[in-house]
């Protein structure tokens, strides 16, 4: 047998990417209610796990360039969708990609809009639940409360988006992220997984692009700190509460989170499976509901 033989049986083509895709949708969109909150729940967590780490590598970086330490930032986010393929989970802006089995007529849309319920209300769930325990074990006291000032600036950079740039970033950050669920259906491997997943997740957090789960944790810790934090914190970092006044529980949900899942849909469903869908599994099937 040739190498290119060999070569061609090692890899996942597209197009069977894509009826993996579609297989996968149908599988999550048949998940009984239980299992799907218990295994979004287990993402929300994973992914503030990411989010917490790549909080940390920025902290106290002040004498490197900006896109290093966005680049290192990436890296140590990919942390949280690598759990989540490879552990088992269920995230809402990756299941963005049962759209594709939607759009096959192989799931309904009521089981479509359910998961995707379920799972993002697990996921605001575990995110927030693993801002709370993270707050409550003051990490983010670490490095002479470092790690509390950039907690804090990314939360304020975040809620003082304007509502059309944050759709936008919130779609740009989901097609990387949906990209990158969906270079994982060409591995044959959990080194394949992780290799693939890494890129485009370093790519959309240096690139400064909005995650809605990653929001739930990076957003709340932020307002935990600033209103449960000790003198102690501030005068270290040499701030006030009162100097973080617009960093509100409304402008997180109203300012933030509501554009940015507006945008991640987008980016998810329409940029990465309606595309992928229409190029590949269009009148490929005979469909059924």
């Amino acid at each position: 047998m040739s190498n290119e033989t060999v070569t061609q049986l090692d890899v996942v083509p597209p197009p069977e990417m894509a009826r993996r895709a579609e297989d996968i949708g149908v599988r999550k969109a048949g998940l009984d209610t239980f299992s799907t909150l218990a295994l979004a729940v287990l993402a929300g967590a994973f992914i503030a796990l990411g989010a917490a780490f790549a909080t940390t590598v920025s902290s106290g970086a002040a004498t490197l360039p900006y896109g290093v330490t966005r680049a290192l930032a990436g890296l140590a986010f990919s942390l949280g969708l690598i759990l989540v393929v490879v552990a088992g989970a269920e995230l809402f802006t990756g299941n963005n990609l049962i759209v594709m089995a939607w759009a096959s007529r192989r799931v309904s849309t009521t089981r479509l809009l359910r998961n995707w319920v379920l799972v993002y209300l697990g996921n605001f769930g575990g995110a927030l639940a693993t801002a709370a325990i993270v707050f409550v074990a003051g990490q983010y006291r670490f490095g002479g409360a470092e790690v509390g000032r950039t907690a804090l600036a990314i939360a304020d950079a975040k809620v003082g988006l304007e509502f059309v740039p944050a759709i936008a970033l919130g779609a740009l950050c989901n097609a990387l992220v949906c990209l990158a669920v969906w270079l994982t259906y060409s591995a044959r491997s959990t080194a394949d997984r992780i290799l693939a997943i890494v890129p485009p997740i370093a790519a959309f957090v240096a690139l400064g692009f909005e995650h809605s789960v990653a929001n739930m944790y990076f957003i709340p810790l932020g307002l935990f700190i600033r209103d449960g934090a000790p003198g102690s914190f501030w005068t270290a970092i040499g701030s006030t509460a009162e100097a973080h006044a617009g960093l509100t529980w409304s402008g997180f949900l109203f300012d933030n989170l509501l554009p940015v899942t507006i945008g991640n849909i987008i980016g998810g469903a329409v940029m990465v499976a309606g595309v992928y869908w229409l190029i590949y599994l269009r009148g490929s099937r005979t469909r059924s509901a």
